[in-house]
């Protein structure tokens, strides 16, 4: 059989191939990655509500949150996420007399713990944003007696998602890569799931090779949908010259 022909049975949908299971993978990778970057894009959003306070103690605790974050090695974050998460399960658990392990679930995990991460990057974007909208758009809004939150709902939101936009992008796709580490736990994503298919079968480079090919579309698709979102924030606006 020729390589290409190999290849081609190893990684389709036959009885022998491993497409379907690589692309179930490959949802769980989307998955994880969709909900820990919401997790972290409500987590993100207080976090920048806090950097804009007017009170000292609120943003140094905003601060020592994202620098934290940053600072850390994510596989560290994961770790503890798990391992501290178990460690509470069955603490809970032995209150109601269950004495055996409870392991916390890798979903889960995977989703805390990107959520965690990403949101102190996303947090700096959002304040970023916010700092470059006009002052004078701001302003106008108060000037017509505009309550506080239909300011933000109509006014700041739209402005600030107009310039986080592309912050955004480049925070998911950090996200992406990260969902990876989650194999970690025992997770089925898509590289534990290559890892599985090289072990079994004694070829790697096959295995690692469709990963790669199934990230790269998936990034791929990601950057297409961020810059149509961009657009469409854009609409009506001229960019600067």
């Amino acid at each position: 059989m020729a390589p290409i022909d190999s290849y081609l049975a190893l990684v389709g949908f036959g009885q022998t191939g491993w497409g379907w299971l690589l692309l179930t993978a490959a949802a769980m990778t989307i998955g994880v990655s969709v909900c820990g970057f919401l997790t972290g894009t409500l987590i993100g959003t207080v976090v920048t509500f806090m950097q804009l306070s007017r009170h000292l103690t609120i943003r140094w605790l905003a601060d020592c949150y994202t620098t934290v974050l940053r600072g850390v090695p994510d596989l560290l974050v994961i770790y503890l996420f798990y391992f501290g998460g178990s460690a509470f399960l069955g603490s809970l658990g032995g209150m109601f007399g269950y004495q055996g392990f409870i392991g916390m679930p890798a979903f889960l995990t995977g989703t805390l713990a990107l959520g965690a991460v990403s949101a102190a990057y996303q947090a700096e974007v959002f304040r970023g944003a916010y700092r470059s909208v006009a002052r004078g758009e701001i302003e106008a809004a108060i000037a017509v007696g505009m309550r506080p939150w239909p300011k933000f709902r109509r006014i700041v939101a739209p402005l600030v998602l107009r310039y986080a936009i592309p912050g955004l992008g480049n925070t998911w796709q950090l996200v992406l890569k990260e969902s990876a580490l989650i194999s970690v736990t025992g997770l089925v994503e898509l590289l534990r799931q290559s890892q599985i298919g090289a072990g079994s079968t004694r070829r790697p480079f096959e295995f690692y090779l469709t990963a790669v090919v199934l990230y790269l579309v998936i990034t791929w698709l990601s950057s297409i949908l961020f810059r149509r979102m961009e657009a469409r924030t854009i609409q009506g606006t001229r960019r600067a010259l």
